[in-house]
Formats: structure tokens, sequence, C-alpha cells
């Protein structure tokens, strides 16, 4: 069933260890493997291309010049023009972020989390400026939004990044926020990352002895799928407009 109604794009943690060097063979690795299956995720962007598209998380942990090797046409490792070429979006956290990610030969820049002010990458009143940085460097910007945030039960002392959901409104605004600036790509954090109370998935009442999950109530189980679907189809919608 989820070949047939979805696919699969990799989001490439920071392990330990990871280079330009590890990077591009996990590339190939993927590529090799899955690159012909009916659920690998492939990419078309406006400029006609049609890659897979490959997230890099803490993108930053990297110096621009190590990624350049990978990233850049004359790099010591470049894929560009190879069977191993892709679409990497790279995590843009501090303002200075976008000028690294520039010299680094990245596609894009996405902001992943789900609070609104936890960085400059991830407050909404920042978006426009990213995407016009993105439009006239020929980047892609990948705005990320989520239902709300809380992770005090794994991070007691995070209490001030917590957004509540006020019943699917933060969603909506932080949806509505991201369409504004007519991005290509929009991605969700997340369908199941329950420690950080930001699972869109279907939920129902639910409490241990040392925690109470939050549920949806007095909304459906259902309720952030729905949304989701429904943010899904206004946002297609109108990027053909926009594309036109």
């Amino acid at each position: 069933v989820f070949v047939d109604s979805g696919a699969v794009a990799f989001h490439i943690q920071p392990y330990k260890g990871r280079t330009d060097q590890s990077v591009y063979d996990n590339i190939r690795y993927i590529i090799d493997k899955y690159g012909k299956h009916g659920a690998f995720y492939k990419f078309k962007s406006s400029t006609g291309r049609v890659l897979p598209l490959f997230y890099i998380y803490d993108s930053y942990l990297t110096p621009p010049e190590s990624w350049a090797e990978l990233l850049t046409a004359k790099g010591a490792r470049s894929v560009r023009g190879t069977p191993y070429d892709g679409i990497f979006v790279a995590l843009i956290v501090e303002e200075r972020h976008k000028y690294d990610i520039l010299a680094s030969g990245f596609d894009g820049m996405y902001t992943y989390f789900a609070s609104n002010g936890f960085s400059f990458g991830s407050s909404h009143q920042n978006w426009k400026a990213i995407k016009a940085f993105c439009d006239a460097n020929n980047l892609l910007f990948v705005p990320s939004v989520g239902p709300g945030y809380v992770d005090t039960a794994v991070r007691p002392w995070n209490n001030h990044n917590t957004r509540n959901r006020v019943n699917g409104r933060y969603y909506d605004t932080s949806l509505q926020a991201a369409l504004s600036v007519r991005p290509e790509i929009v991605t969700v954090t997340s369908f199941n990352q329950w420690h950080e109370g930001t699972q869109i998935e279907k939920a129902t009442p639910k409490k241990t002895v040392t925690r109470l999950y939050l549920d949806y109530q007095p909304n459906q189980s259902d309720h952030y799928l729905e949304l989701t679907r429904q943010w899904a189809e206004n946002f297609n919608k109108e990027k053909d407009k926009w594309l036109m």
C-alpha cells in the first residue's frame, strides 16, 4: 500500500564520524540499493531536475569547504553530474548558516524545528527574508512546520520552547506562514515524535504511572491528519498557480 501512496526521502543524521567522505559513501549505498524502488522519493524542481532528495541534519557541524568537496562540480569527490547526484538540503539554525550553505554547494535549506522562535531558521518572521536569499541564489527554501511542541518530559529545563497546539490553531498558523512565502516544499516535523509532542498520527487518550500523553480531544483522533490533508490540497493548488 505504501509503495502506491507514498515515498521515502532520507534524513541523514550527524552520526559519529560523519564527514563528506562518509556521506558520499552513504549516498552511493542508498542510491545503489534503493534508487530504482518505487517508493524512493525523487523531486522535480522548478528547474526541471528530477533527483533524489536528501536532508542533512546539523549540516553546520561539517565545514563548508568539506561539503564543497562533495557538492560542488569541482569537488574532489563531487556527486554532481554523476549517478549519485541529488538535491541536498541543509539545516539553517543561525542566520550565518545561509552563507555557509551557499558556499557548501547545497541545493537548499530547511528549518526543521517545530517551535516558532526557537532558532533563527524556525522563526516564522524570518522566513520571508530567508526565501528572498534563497531565490537570489537559486536555492530551495523548505520551511518546516509542526502542530505544537512540548519536550519537557525529556528536557525538563526547556519549558520556554513549549508551543501549545490550541486545538490545531498553532498548526494552521505555521502552515499559513509557510505557504505565504511560496515554497516548493513544506516539511512537517513530525509524524510520530511523541517525546517532543510534535506527532500528527492518530492519538487516543492514554495515561501511565509516570506520564499523561497529550491527545487531541475534543477533536477526533485523526484531527491532525485531516488538517494535514486539507493544507496539502491547498498547497498543491496554490503551488500550481505560483509556478505557472
